[in-house]
């Protein structure tokens, strides 16, 4: 993690766009735009052609994609870079997150209002599940840059407040608060907290981590189709984990 290149990247774009008078005004949004110049400020880097696609970023020697949801996007992008190079997916996740509402009549942009969740590279558990069969890939690796950020929402939605429903507009990288990496099976280790016993469940998990039963399953599909964790058996309705042989 590198606070002061983050700093550099975000006041690079976050100048721009205050220049052209205000957010939203660059043509990609602002934390793809950070994060981009923050993993590679040489811009002659961005947005390369290979294989038929384009690169976000290609540094001569490996090619690093930076995704803000919905993996299932990049599958076909991947079954063709992977073949070629080592390839980072980029991830980034709200840690702490303030809300800032636009009417889309006046412009007027409400008090930013703190969230109450606190987001984790839990959350990257999802994204993970929906390219499932490339995470054995040597090539493949993934970054999650953990970011506190103020986001932009439009007052569009169904509800009578109109919040519910409502559309993102964008979402402004305040700072970096820290990076989880994944560069080899064991890095997963990282994501079964200390205190879990040697044999657990998946409640055992999300009591643990502080995360809901449904994440924790998600995180236990992946620990073991990465064969992380071993099942060994069940208590009472659930099955029972312990960390693969050699790993622990």
């Amino acid at each position: 993690m590198n606070e002061k290149r983050f700093e550099e990247a975000k006041s690079k774009i976050i100048g721009i766009q205050r220049n052209r008078g205000g957010i939203g005004t660059l043509q990609e949004k602002t934390v793809h735009a950070v994060l981009k110049n923050y993993y590679a400020p040489d811009v002659e880097m961005h947005e390369v052609s290979l294989c038929n696609y384009v690169a976000d970023i290609y540094t001569g020697n490996e090619i690093i994609e930076i995704q803000n949801g919905n993996f299932y996007k990049i599958r076909t992008k991947l079954e063709v870079f992977l073949e070629e190079y080592p390839v980072t997916v980029v991830y980034p996740i709200p840690h702490t997150k303030w809300l800032i509402w636009i009417d889309e009549t006046t412009g007027e942009l409400s008090r930013k209002r703190k969230s109450p969740a606190t987001g984790s590279a839990y959350l990257a558990f999802k994204e993970l599940y929906r390219i499932k069969p490339y995470l054995k890939n040597a090539n493949l690796k993934f970054c999650f840059p953990i970011m506190d950020v103020e986001e932009y929402r439009l007052l569009n939605g169904w509800s009578k407040d109109k919040k519910k429903g409502s559309c993102r507009y964008d979402r402004i990288p305040v700072a970096l608060f820290d990076e989880v990496v994944i560069e080899r099976r064991e890095d997963y280790l990282q994501f079964l907290p200390y205190e879990l016993p040697g044999e657990f469940t998946s409640s055992d998990l999300a009591k643990s981590a502080k995360i809901p039963s449904q994440t924790a399953n998600l995180v236990l599909n992946i620990l073991l189709f990465m064969e992380v964790v071993e099942r060994i058996g069940k208590k009472s309705r659930s099955y029972l984990y312990r960390i693969a042989e050699g790993l622990g």
